[in-house]
């Protein structure tokens, strides 16, 4: 009862598909449409025979190593300089050969050093050279010359303030200017530094080298220091 139910169900769906109509996609296989594909068709003659085309003809030809060596440089060429293995561009100009170099050493290479010496020659040398070693013990860094003047990096550590902020009370001295006159008898902002503080500065300024007050004389930055420190 079951399989008679089955192949009714079967039955219907077969007269269904054959009573409808498959959608034409306009394509055919391999083709973009009908059309392309029929024109490439080779039409039947009136006896109903049809002419195959003949296929292209197709060149063989056997290559022997030298051959094989000859394509393999002229790709070589065209490619890059010509000079194998280098792969470089066309404009490249050849490198240069070098022969007879004095001085360079040729260590590296098996064949010129086993014409020079055998292998006991080659220890003796390795021994010798060994024996020439010297292991140098590090040692402390030698002492600070010693001077009279002020550490202007560990004062640039031991302070806080950026360039041009006032901490000290210059009576009104200051005029705008990051570098008085004075600072011209310094060599360096470095050497006003040094001085300022062995005249008792940052609180005091004898000289008006630190007209606005931030305790760094002829506009000297402890920045560089403070960044060597890590901030």
């Amino acid at each position: 009862m079951r399989s008679a139910f089955l192949l009714g169900v079967a039955a219907m769906a077969l007269s269904a598909c054959a009573g409808g109509s498959v959608p034409d996609s306009g394509a055919g296989v391999g083709f973009d449409d009908y059309q392309t594909y029929a024109e490439r068709q080779v039409p039947a003659q009136p006896d109903g025979t049809v002419t195959v085309r003949a296929p292209s003809p197709v060149e063989t030809r056997s290559l022997d190593g030298n051959d094989l060596e000859a394509e393999a440089a002229a790709s070589a060429a065209a490619q890059n300089s010509g000079i194998a293995p280098v792969q470089a561009s066309p404009q490249n100009a050849a490198p240069e050969v070098v022969t007879g170099a004095d001085g360079i050493s040729n260590e590296n290479n098996f064949d010129a050093v086993s014409a020079q010496r055998d292998i006991e020659d080659d220890a003796a040398l390795i021994a010798q050279n060994r024996a020439q070693y010297q292991v140098i013990a590090p040692t402390d860094l030698p002492p600070r010359p010693n001077s009279s003047a002020p550490n202007i990096v560990a004062y640039a550590l031991q302070t806080t303030n950026p360039k041009g902020v006032p901490l000290y009370d210059r009576s009104g001295r200051y005029d705008g200017n990051p570098v008085p006159r004075a600072c011209g008898a310094y060599n360096s902002s470095d050497l006003a530094q040094e001085a300022f503080l062995s005249m008792g500065g940052p609180q005091r300024d004898r000289r008006g080298l630190d007209p606005d007050g931030d305790g760094f004389a002829c506009a000297w930055d402890p920045a560089p220091f403070r960044a060597a420190r890590g901030g």
